[in-house]
């Protein structure tokens, strides 16, 4: 019998082939993609991650092992103080300040998403968390490796493709793979269920997301 993670990703490729060649994603490959979107891409990004590394904190929470409870706590410090410090590059490029980044609201796009994690961080038993949060690790570094694969040295963008097509983030996809594969292992078929609701819905919102950056979405009011 096929593992969860192997279920889920053959259940989501129509939505990751659609992430993968989204505008954004081509262009940003190609180094087309206007510093207008990236910027609006990086502030909404750094917005988003202190909501995941709060989800991610709460997966901690509700670990039932030792090591997943220092594996997420680990996770959540990375999203918040290794990956910040990419976009803090960008920004000091960029000459966005922490006042213009704080008077910034969430998009419409990364509020739902952030909403979405938080309330079933809060709100799910720890295997659909993980379900919930699998997708951002694990797209982001498909989507990575795929834009490396294509990029040239030249790229404007290099340093956000070299993080995310790099072996630590590769280590820790594989880590958050296992333990969802390792959570769903002990599950009832109810749960496997809505952990499989839970990465296809944050799946969408990943696109969503990515969508919202080409589009620069925000509030109509």
């Amino acid at each position: 019998m096929s593992t969860f993670s192997a279920q889920a990703w053959a259940a989501n490729t129509a939505a990751y082939e659609a992430i993968r060649t989204m505008p954004f994603n081509a262009e940003l490959a190609a180094g087309t993609l206007s510093r207008a979107r990236f910027t609006h891409y990086i502030v909404q990004d750094a917005h988003y991650l202190i909501g995941f590394g709060r989800a991610l904190a709460l997966a901690a929470a509700k670990a039932p092992h030792p090591d997943r409870i220092v594996q997420f706590a680990r996770a959540a410090e990375t999203a918040i103080v290794v990956e910040r410090a990419l976009h803090g590059g960008f920004f000091r490029d960029y000459g966005i300040g922490p006042e213009t980044f704080a008077a910034t609201p969430l998009s419409p796009p990364c509020d739902h998403y952030v909403s979405y994690l938080l309330a079933t961080a809060y709100a799910e038993p720890y295997e659909v968390v993980l379900g919930a949060l699998l997708p951002c690790f694990w797209i982001y570094a498909e989507v990575g490796r795929d834009i490396f694969s294509r990029a040239g040295a030249d790229n404007p963008y290099r340093a956000w493709i070299d993080t995310y097509a790099g072996e630590e983030f590769g280590e820790a996809v594989a880590a958050m793979i296992a333990a969802t594969d390792e959570a769903a292992g002990d599950a009832s078929p109810r749960i496997i269920a809505r952990m499989k609701h839970a990465y296809a819905q944050a799946t969408r919102l990943e696109w969503l997301f990515w969508d919202g950056a080409y589009r620069e979405a925000v509030w109509p009011v």
